[in-house]
């Protein structure tokens, strides 16, 4: 495959360089700051730790570690990679995988909602803490497996793509790329719009029978509901940012990836890790309370775990 040649160390106006590195720096900064608490919460209240909120759980840690990633990119001195090939192999990898496994807890939330609202009697019985769990943990096993075996070129010969110093490509070849596409693209967006969808006419009927208080229809509860709603934005917001990432990749004629030229689409997609701790600030209360108690470090007291926060 070839690799479009490029300039690797393009000079910018130190202006506009201190005004990218200011920028990029304070996204990284909150990204992994409102993650870290949202993390925290989950982890300490053992009120929220609820099957909904685990996969948060899961969600945050692949943000808190895309505020992290968005560190190597801003290390770069005058857009030249200096942390060697070793670096940029394990940059190219993280983002990967970061992206694998936050598509697949997506699909598991687009699930979890579907069970809620489509069968509220049933759903502690199917969904609960333990399944949570390992579902969780596996999604991030088939990622980190899963892009090993994709960049395994890269992997074992670190900067072989790389055409001069100060540059950080990654490439894979062409059937391994429609392959990830499809795996981690097409087919889990069309699982999450199709689960959603349904979620959504479901609970448009629920919130009608509500409304006209008819008895003897078991109906989800208004905090599933309410839930659903929120999370539909979180899936909404992730798939406006994802699908800029993807659609450049189906339309370039290369499956390469650049440390030195990260293009719009991929900011885009980082900034995303930063909405979402922002969505659940304004949709859950838990979460406002939380963040008090920890930033007062109340949660240091014995006792701070059993804290009612619903």
């Amino acid at each position: 495959m070839n690799v479009t040649q490029m300039s690797c160390c393009p000079k910018r106006s130190e202006t506009e360089a201190v005004l990218v590195y200011i920028l990029l720096s304070s996204i990284s900064v909150l990204t992994a700051a409102l993650n870290l608490l949202v993390i925290i919460s989950i982890s300490h209240f053992k009120q929220l730790q609820t099957p909904t909120n685990l996969l948060l759980l899961s969600l945050a840690v692949s943000d808190f570690f895309v505020g992290l990633v968005m560190c190597f990119q801003i290390l770069l001195s005058d857009s030249c990679w200096t942390l060697g090939d070793r670096m940029c192999t394990l940059y190219g990898v993280l983002d990967y995988i970061i992206t694998s496994a936050s598509v697949g807890t997506m699909v598991l939330i687009s699930v979890d909602r579907y069970v809620a609202i489509c069968d509220p009697l049933r759903y502690s019985d199917k969904v609960t803490v333990r399944g949570v769990v390992v579902c969780s943990g596996l999604c991030w096993v088939c990622s980190l497996l899963y892009n090993s075996v994709v960049m395994k070129e890269n992997i074992t010969q670190p900067g072989r793509y790389n055409s001069c110093s100060g540059e950080c490509v990654i490439v894979i070849n062409y059937i391994a790329g429609v392959i990830d596409v499809m795996l981690t693209f097409i087919g889990p967006v069309s699982v999450i719009i199709v689960l959603y969808l349904r979620v959504f006419v479901v609970a448009v009927s629920q919130a009608r029978a509500m409304r006209s208080q008819r008895s003897g229809t078991f109906l989800a509860k208004r905090s599933e509901l309410k839930a659903a709603k929120t999370l539909g934005v979180v899936v909404v917001v992730f798939l406006m940012c994802l699908c800029p990432y993807y659609c450049s990749t189906l339309t370039s004629q290369s499956s390469s990836f650049s440390a030195t030229t990260v293009p719009l689409e991929s900011w885009l997609f980082y900034f995303n890790s930063c909405l979402n701790p922002i969505i659940y600030a304004f949709c859950y209360p838990w979460f406002m309370k939380s963040v008090k108690l920890i930033v007062t470090l109340k949660i240091l007291r014995s006792d701070s775990s059993e804290t009612r926060i619903l």
